[in-house]
């Protein structure tokens, strides 16, 4: 179990992992792995509290019931395991701007809470408007040999790559 305590795994055992996983939703569920479908659902649920059952008439309620599902639980989950990870392997801390962010933009709170807001907000529609996220997309339809999975999937890495060169090579140099 030493393995659990390291700070980095093999990429490969952490794909071959998720893979599993996959696999397991498939069978249990016949769902494939997804998240942002729980942060919509999450919004119902918040929405909820201000409006009550009238949240429920709405078209896209009606399609993503705000109700906390196994997707839901997934999220938890994700949070669980890499706060567990992070006490296992000894390299939690708490803080409120990260070293590598603090170097490159400033010690600033509010502005790094503000960008991550924003990355947030624009990360959730872009999901949604491409009718998932990396990993509903980039696990569970490339899985599924779905070619709008493996094009989303392509312009995942090529936004990414684009967004880093964009912030470290031109806004922080």
């Amino acid at each position: 179990m030493e393995w659990l305590t390291t700070a980095y795994w093999s990429p490969y055992v952490v794909g071959a992992g998720i893979g599993i996983l996959s696999w397991l939703a498939f069978l249990l569920s016949d769902k494939p792995i997804g998240c942002s479908t729980a942060f919509a659902r999450t919004s119902g649920m918040i929405e909820k509290l201000f409006r009550g059952a009238r949240v429920n008439e709405k078209a896209y309620y009606r399609k993503f019931t705000p109700e906390v599902d196994w997707e839901w639980m997934l999220v938890l989950g994700i949070f669980a395991g890499a706060f567990l990870s992070a006490k296992l392997s000894g390299q939690f801390r708490f803080s409120w701007v990260p070293p590598l962010w603090e170097e490159a933009a400033g010690g600033s709170i509010y502005m790094r809470w503000l960008v991550a807001l924003l990355g947030g907000i624009v990360i959730g529609f872009g999901a949604r408007w491409a009718g998932g996220c990396t990993s509903g997309h980039g696990i569970s339809g490339t899985l599924q040999l779905a070619l709008s999975s493996w094009i989303a999937a392509a312009c995942f890495f090529a936004g990414g790559i684009a967004t880093a060169m964009l912030i470290y090579r031109v806004l922080l140099a």
